[in-house]
């Protein structure tokens, strides 16, 4: 049975919390004006000023600068939920993100347009691009920087887990890993491991589960789960959902 103590102990939590969150949120609201007011003046160059602006909240340091962080992208993105956190350098280049539930994203991250499922963890230097096409190149008489791109929605399921310095060009499905410094460019199927560059499946989550190592470099015992992930991301679980 609870008791009172801890009863009441949790509600000054939450209270701490909340009121934390509505100062963080009288902090930003000039930030989250100079956002909204870009939207209407900078046309088709929004993207651009929004980029600034996030530059501006990466460098905010410490527990503070989450909590603001938090705020200012809970106003300012297409969905982020109170719950989520994000580390110090971390930057989005455009405002059309969706980030799930208790989703945790690493310090000096570089994150394009994307749907992040809830829980999911995105460890530290990770990049994710807006498709594998922001740069044509098929001319040879146009310069690359002249033949513009295309900018497709990347999506990562439900948690998932990318590791540290991964750059993620394609779909990621719900509860896959992807090993620290993968590249991925095509898709990574639900509850695989993939690993390398560019990324190819090293195992099965349920091979794991069951205790099955005999397939893929996890046999060799130079590979284990935690090297390939090798962040610090796994420590924060419990502080996300928290």
């Amino acid at each position: 049975m609870t008791s009172p103590t801890s009863t009441s102990g949790s509600a000054l939590r939450r209270l701490a919390k909340r009121l934390a969150e509505l100062v963080a949120d009288g902090l930003v609201l000039p930030l989250v004006l100079g956002v909204r007011l870009s939207r209407l003046l900078a046309g088709a160059r929004f993207e651009e000023a929004f980029q600034g602006y996030s530059q501006r909240a990466s460098r905010w340091p410490g527990m503070r600068g989450n909590y603001l962080r938090t705020a200012f992208y809970h106003a300012t993105l297409t969905r982020c939920p109170r719950s989520c956190r994000i580390e110090f350098g971390t930057v989005f280049a455009t405002p059309l993100v969706e980030l799930g539930e208790n989703v945790y994203i690493g310090a000096f991250g570089n994150i394009g347009h994307v749907t992040i499922g809830d829980d999911t963890l995105i460890g530290s230097g990770v990049t994710v691009l807006s498709g594998k096409r922001q740069h044509h190149f098929d001319r040879l008489d146009v310069p690359i920087r002249l033949q513009g791109g295309t900018y497709t929605r990347v999506h990562i399921g439900a948690d998932a887990w990318i590791g540290n310095g991964a750059i993620v060009m394609d779909d990621v499905e719900t509860q896959a890993i992807v090993a620290a410094g993968a590249v991925v460019t095509k898709r990574v199927p639900a509850r695989a491991i993939v690993g390398g560059n560019p990324a190819k499946v090293i195992a099965r989550r349920e091979e794991l589960s069951k205790g099955d190592l005999s397939k893929g470099d996890l046999s060799k015992g130079d590979l284990s789960t935690g090297d390939m992930l090798n962040g610090d991301v796994a420590t924060r679980r419990a502080e996300v959902v928290r």
